[in-house]
């Protein structure tokens, strides 16, 4: 009988994905090992490799689908010598459905002769919104017509264009409104490019993700930001030195990876930011663990250099390298950027002097990095000119108080003044 394969789910939090490429197709004999299909998560792109062999029968997904749920079957395969019961596998789903299509319309027609309310009702999905079609909903939004009051002719019930000929606006439309929310909010997205030249670009799944982590951050997440100027002539003479030793290793230290360092021991130095809010509970973390924003071309990850408190500038500035290489080629895998205790974000490098990033949830604080510029600043109790940065902190006030973050930002600024504290 017929192997089905199914949609894999690649990480712990993973519920569904983007089937990007196939690697086989129809007629292709596989062994265990062999490379299916590259399946695209919400961060990463991975490698599909087959557990059993035989040969691929059918392809019931098509590569480029998006949404596709863990579980789901995506192509069939059956062992040598079983092939002729392939077409029965394959037609099995048709003769399936076909039950289920005449199901509904047998459910409509018996109903049909009660009163009107009956079919309205039919009409509605789960969450009683009235079945319509896109075009019909903004057509009846266009007219002032209350769906509810329309008997739909199309499948199951729902709402199509025709339906909306000869309907009169109903004067309960206003307050059956906002019961409706759905319908108001479809309204500007098909009208906001006013007949201007545009280009429709699909959202990749982790785009999608990074904007409803990032509204489910703002939205949930009290936000508090503090920000110190830090002077980095000391960090910057420092960082000189160290990458003279260590040329010969073929080691080259970045700014980043000293602040990568600075924020761990400062979280280490303030165990009351190295938490997380967890509802009726706080995580106190007994490490630090950085995860880094690194931009990609499909929007943004956060590898994680792990116990980066107690690690060195060197394994630091290697393991950083690595990561961000793998992140721009979509080779992480799901454990080495899911996590973290705290994250960094340096947009330094692009000339910002300030900014206040967005925590990562459920993460507690993110530091957010300038850049280094020369300043005038008081040296010595004389004014003078350094290398200068602005540092902001922002904080979930549900779990770090004012104060406690204050103190996070004031470990910060003196461990990256004096560099050598925290390689001690």
């Amino acid at each position: 009988m017929a192997i089905n394969i199914q949609m894999p789910a690649l990480s712990p939090t993973m519920e569904e994905g983007s089937l990007a490429k196939w690697l086989v197709k129809e007629g292709d004999t596989v062994k265990s090992g062999d490379l299916l299909a590259e399946i695209e998560t919400d961060k990463a792109t991975m490698e599909f490799e087959a557990v059993d062999e035989g040969v691929i029968t059918s392809i019931l997904v098509a590569e480029g689908t998006d949404g596709v749920k863990v579980g789901t079957v995506i192509a069939t395969l059956t062992v040598e010598g079983e092939e002729a019961e392939a077409p029965a596998a394959k037609a099995a789903p048709a003769k399936a459905e076909a039950p289920k299509a005449d199901t509904p319309a047998k459910a409509e027609a018996a109903p049909a002769p009660k009163a009107d309310p009956v079919p309205a009702k039919a009409s509605t999905d789960s969450g009683d919104r009235v079945k319509a079609s896109p075009l019909a909903r903004r057509l009846a939004q266009a007219s002032g017509l209350d769906l509810a009051s329309v008997q739909g002719s199309g499948p199951n019930g729902r709402i199509v264009k025709a339906d909306l000929e000869g309907a009169k606006p109903a004067a309960a439309a206003p307050a059956a409104s906002p019961a409706s929310a759905p319908a108001p909010a479809a309204a500007p997205i098909v009208a906001q490019d006013y007949g201007i030249p545009h280009e429709a670009v699909k959202l990749s799944n982790m785009r999608k993700t990074i904007a409803r982590r990032l509204t489910e951050s703002k939205q949930t997440v009290p936000h508090i930001y503090l920000t110190v100027d830090i002077r980095l002539d000391k960090l910057l003479k420092l960082r000189g030195e160290l990458n003279a030793g260590l040329e010969s290793r073929g080691v080259k230290l970045s700014v980043n990876d000293l602040l990568i360092k600075a924020l761990a021991v400062s979280l280490l130095q303030v165990p009351e930011c190295n938490v997380q809010f967890a509802g009726d509970t706080l995580l106190k973390f007994q490490r630090a663990d950085i995860s880094v924003a690194v931009s990609i071309p499909a929007g943004l990850i956060t590898p994680i250099i792990v116990d980066a408190g107690s690690k060195g500038v060197a394994t630091i500035s290697t393991e950083m390298k690595d990561l961000a290489t793998r992140a721009k080629d979509g080779k992480l895998m799901p454990e080495e950027y899911q996590g973290g205790t705290a994250s960094l974000s340096n947009m330094g490098m692009f000339g910002i002097k300030q900014f206040e990033a967005v925590i990562n949830p459920p993460q507690g604080m993110i530091m957010a990095i300038g850049a280094g510029e020369k300043r005038p600043y008081i040296v010595d109790d004389a004014l003078g000119v350094a290398t200068v940065m602005s540092a902001t902190g922002s904080f979930d006030h549900r779990a770090i108080d004012g104060a406690d973050g204050a103190q996070l930002m004031k470990a910060f600024k003196e461990l990256v003044e004096n560099p050598l504290a925290m390689l001690a």
